[in-house]
């Protein structure tokens, strides 16, 4: 595109969604084209900011008419590049968040609809103003947006009760390569009339079209709910107390994550206020959260689990929150678990999921594997043991340089993955595939699937237009 098209395209860009929401300064792009840990970073045109679907439509319509690659983007908090552009600089980035509204919460159906735009905090904080819960968290949940989790299909500290984002709605509303407008805001549990197209934009990564809002499902607000941090000796035990308390409690078992020593010591080293929740150090640890509908009863149940655990020699010791404070103290622990390996120079991290009964040996074999690579490794291991989902990160040796030791991301992938396979796992468990993972999935993909996804992907997307680069 020559400069003069250059400007007529942005000129037009901006009858539509306002000069000021057209930004092409340096310093204005700038944080729209790195992705958080600069694994990747690119250049564009222009970020486009819409505030309707409308505007989205008509950009995407003008995008089309040039042959400009869009780059949908919510609140760039994505771990795998799929919001980044490229280095070329021939797109745009779509920037959804201006579009935050809460367009309707329909108490008597548990159903709310909700602009792309919005963040997680906004939607939660939306439903509980309706005495409601959307039970979809994440440690990003104040930036990242609704757009965005579901593109993703993220998943978070609560999938073991309420499953992952796609679960979690029942219909939306997307933009088609073409600026035409799907409308399947659909707040209905029960609709058997063909294809359902919503699931084929969310896990998309924006790669089909773009989610400009969806009908999320809303649940009763637990009236109690207890918190416990646990020392265990390995992840064995840590699987059969999650079994007592899942035969005790069934679907009031909300989360069950799961952190070695090692992230734990990472937290204490470099947050802020943080403080070892037991009187003594133990190899491994589990935050365990329960929930009821019912006010009273939850914490005894959750009591006798423990109890019964102890007597059974699965756990060493157990806090239980007494407090809201110590509750959010307890899930700090737990979320400054990736951001405090920041401080300990690189981390090659592999977000992988095994069947939950074959975590245990999974965490062996995969951590021999990477010592046998890298013997002065450090496996930081940490997840949601609940939904076999762990967060397998290795931390550089102790005074490695840090680019030699990235040097080794894909050899570290191949040592990891190869694990992952033998349990019949996925190497992508939560995060999506976006650049980083996209050759992994070529490899690892069953051919006839992703030939369906690519045949998807022309019928939607025939100029490939629609987040090129990213996933296919």
């Amino acid at each position: 595109m020559n400069a003069e098209r250059k400007a007529e395209f942005l000129a037009s860009l901006s009858r539509v969604v306002g000069a000021g929401n057209v930004l092409t300064e340096a310093d204005m792009t700038a944080a729209f084209l790195v992705e958080p840990r600069g694994l990747f970073r690119g250049a564009a045109l222009a970020v486009v900011r819409p505030g309707s679907t409308a505007e989205v439509a008509e950009v995407v319509k003008a995008c089309a008419a040039d042959a400009v690659a869009i780059v949908p983007q919510g609140g760039n908090t994505g771990l795998v590049g799929g919001q980044t552009p490229d280095a070329s600089g021939g797109a745009i980035v779509l920037s959804l968040t201006r579009m935050k509204r809460i367009r309707e919460i329909d108490a008597l159906t548990d159903t709310m609809i909700v602009e792309a735009g919005a963040t997680l905090a906004e939607a939660q904080a939306a439903a509980e103003r309706a005495d409601r819960l959307f039970p979809l968290s994440l440690a990003a949940e104040g930036t990242c947006t609704i757009g965005g989790n579901l593109s993703t299909n993220a998943g978070g500290v609560a999938v073991l009760a309420y499953g992952n984002a796609r679960e979690l709605a029942t219909g939306v509303e997307a933009v088609l390569a073409d600026g035409r407008i799907v409308n399947a805001l659909s707040k209905l549990r029960k609709d058997n009339t063909g294809y359902d197209l919503k699931d084929l934009f969310f896990g998309a990564e924006g790669t089909l079209g773009v989610v400009t809002a969806a009908a999320l499902k809303l649940y009763p607000r637990p009236r109690a709910r207890v918190t416990a941090f646990v020392g265990v000796e390995d992840p064995a035990k840590a699987l059969k107390l999650f079994r007592i308390a899942k035969d005790r409690l069934g679907q009031g078992v909300v989360s069950f994550e799961l952190i070695a020593r090692i992230g734990l010591d990472f937290v204490l080293a470099h947050g802020i206020d943080m403080r070892d929740p037991l009187a003594a150090p133990h190899p491994w640890y589990v935050l365990f959260e329960a929930a009821s509908q019912t006010e009273s009863g939850l914490e005894e149940t959750v009591e006798a689990t423990l109890e019964e655990a102890f007597e059974q020699g699965l756990i060493a010791d157990a806090a239980l929150a007494t407090s809201l404070t110590q509750r959010n103290d307890f899930w700090r622990l737990r979320e400054f678990v990736s951001d405090a390996q920041k401080f300990e120079g690189g981390s090659i991290k592999h977000d992988v999921s095994v069947p939950v009964g074959s975590v245990p040996a999974f965490l062996d074999e995969a951590t021999a594997a990477v010592l046998g690579f890298l013997p002065s490794a450090r496996v930081c291991a940490f997840g949601h043991m609940g939904d076999g989902n762990i967060h397998f990160n290795v931390s550089q040796p102790i005074s490695a340089d840090k680019d030699e030791f990235l040097d080794k991301w894909e050899a570290m992938n191949e040592v990891v993955h190869a694990v992952v396979a033998r349990y019949q796992g996925s190497f992508s468990a939560e995060h999506g595939i976006g650049q980083l993972k996209r050759e992994l999935l070529a490899r690892a993909k069953d051919p006839v699937a992703l030939d369906v996804m690519r045949a998807i992907k022309r019928a939607l997307d025939p100029q490939g237009l629609m987040n090129p680069g990213k996933m296919l």
